[in-house]
């Protein structure tokens, strides 16, 4: 018969077995390495954060259960607890048999046998600072573009309306100078550098979605389709166009001018990547980006969108060059290559179609870009049309009074000047105000009302609503330079009132004065 156990034998066993029953309850890991590496003991939390069974485990060393373990940091931290003794703390990113990884709290403390690791799973924590840290930087990315925009469409809005007087006054002294008058050439110059100037307006204003747009119901594979020739042709026999259009594919709502505009910057793009040659792949279909994606993507709703998307094997970038791409005049191009708005282009109209554009890119493996744009509802009809109004012959004889409201004087003359060399009478006013004033004190016909959209205090549409209260069906013509979405968004287009884009150029003004009129 055995001998009973002295009480503190006993006492021992039991406290050994409450602290074992207490280390494998732990939700924190716990395992003791030897000397040799070898596992030693492992608890419950171990083998759930390390997805290997205990048996696979004890006695085995860790360059056995997992290969190449001894080359990683969390290694080199344990050796020196091992050799010094000492007490360590890591953060861990830890390789699962399975290809996944997590992440680890270790803190490594020197025992009799080796070492003890005690791990803490925080592989949730970090994906939420990973998910923060992310939705940050789209933060800050989305409010410099805003800022930026906000600064570009403000520049073009000025520089918009120097260059109506001198575009205007070049037009007016073109028009009244013999063919061969010395100064011809020179004004011709004049003239082309400020149409030249006005595009780059243009384009800072489609960047800050602060242009008119018009919206129809577009079919992305027949945009493609109609481009396809065009495009094979600007990028050379080089580079091996393919185009994969989606089946079935669902509409979207968007100016089809901005659209083309879109996708051949992006093939320009593309072809200035690939200067040796290449493959350039162009692919529609519908996608439903979900809540998810939403979270992930600052700005994006989620629903069924139809995505566009140009994939090339050119140069590629790296990601400070992403940090930049869609910025205002931020190139990689040489000086005299590019204006560096081609992107930012792209991004504007993206955007102001209630769209999402996305880059990859990884140096010297190509880049791609996904523009995601919101699918058309089933029944939804276009704006406006958008077939240009017949013209109206130069040549014919120019009658009728125009009230003029603009608030820049010097558009005001400027523009006043072309109108009266036409042959209108016009009468001026510099705010909505003023022009009502004019209008109650005026006797005779006003024919028409050319006004620019954004004016102090009353905008140029609510005018044109008190001037026919008492003038029932004056016609109305819009000049747009700088137009805010407000103004956008409450009909200009959707009612399908005629304007007139800045800068104003003496024959696009006598023709669009004369649609607005409806002829001579």
């Amino acid at each position: 018969m055995d001998q009973p156990m002295p009480d503190g034998s006993k006492e021992s066993e039991a406290a050994n077995r409450v602290a074992r029953d207490v280390v494998e309850s732990l939700l924190e890991g716990c395992q003791v390495i030897g000397f040799d590496w070898r596992y030693l003991y492992v608890n419950d939390a171990v083998v759930q954060q390390g997805q290997r069974a205990r048996e696979d485990l004890l006695g085995r060393t860790m360059m056995e259960c997992y290969p190449g373990i001894d080359e990683t940091p969390m290694f080199a931290t344990l050796r020196r607890c091992m050799e010094e003794r000492s007490h360590e703390r890591l953060e861990n990113e830890f390789t699962f048999p399975d290809g996944s990884t997590g992440f680890f709290e270790l803190r490594f403390l020197p025992v009799v046998n080796g070492a003890c690791v005690l791990s803490m799973d925080i592989t949730q924590r970090k994906r939420s600072e990973a998910a923060l840290a992310r939705t940050e930087e789209q933060l800050r990315h989305a409010q410099k573009m805003e800022a930026v925009g906000r600064l570009a469409g403000g520049v073009a809005h000025d520089f918009n309306n120097l260059l109506s007087v001198v575009l205007s006054y070049t037009g007016l002294m073109l028009h009244n100078l013999p063919d061969d008058h010395p100064h011809h050439p020179d004004l011709h110059e004049i003239q082309r550098a400020g149409l030249r100037a006005a595009e780059l307006t243009r384009q800072l204003l489609t960047f800050s979605r602060h242009r008119v747009v018009q919206p129809a119901v577009i079919d992305l594979n027949q945009l493609v389709a109609g481009m396809h020739r065009m495009i094979a042709r600007l990028l050379g026999p080089a580079v091996e166009v393919t185009v994969l259009p989606g089946s079935e594919l669902g509409r979207v709502k968007a100016d089809a001018g901005q659209l083309e505009q879109v996708l051949m910057n992006l093939v320009v793009n593309a072809r200035d990547a690939m200067p040796r040659g290449g493959k350039l792949t162009i692919q529609t279909g519908d996608v439903a980006l979900d809540e998810e994606y939403a979270r992930q993507h600052l700005g994006v709703v989620p629903g069924p969108y139809v995505k566009l998307v140009v994939t090339d094997t050119g140069t590629g970038m790296d990601r400070a060059t992403q940090a930049h791409i869609f910025e205002p005049f931020f190139t990689t191009k040489g000086v005299g290559h590019g204006t560096g708005l081609g992107l930012a282009t792209v991004f504007g109209i993206v955007q102001q179609s209630g769209g999402h554009i996305w880059v990859y890119s990884e140096p010297g493996h190509g880049t791609t870009f996904k523009v995601y744009l919101p699918r058309a509802l089933e029944g939804d009809d276009a704006w406006r049309s958008t077939a240009p109004t017949a013209a109206v012959p130069s040549g014919a004889p120019a009658t009728g009074t125009i009230l003029l409201v603009e608030d820049d004087e010097y558009v005001r003359a400027s523009t006043g000047n072309v109108l009266r060399r036409a042959g209108y009478e016009v009468i001026e006013a510099a705010s909505a105000m003023e022009a009502l004033d004019v209008a109650e004190r005026f006797d005779g016909v006003i024919h028409l009302l050319l006004t620019d959209v954004v004016l102090p205090r009353v905008a140029g549409p609510e005018l044109a609503q008190m001037l026919r209260h008492a003038r029932p069906g004056l016609p109305v013509l819009f000049m747009s330079g700088y137009t805010d979405e407000a103004i956008v968004g409450h009909g200009i287009l959707e009612t399908g009132l005629p304007y007139v884009e800045k800068p104003i150029t003496v024959e696009l003004l006598t023709r669009r004065v004369r649609e607005a009129m409806g002829g001579p």
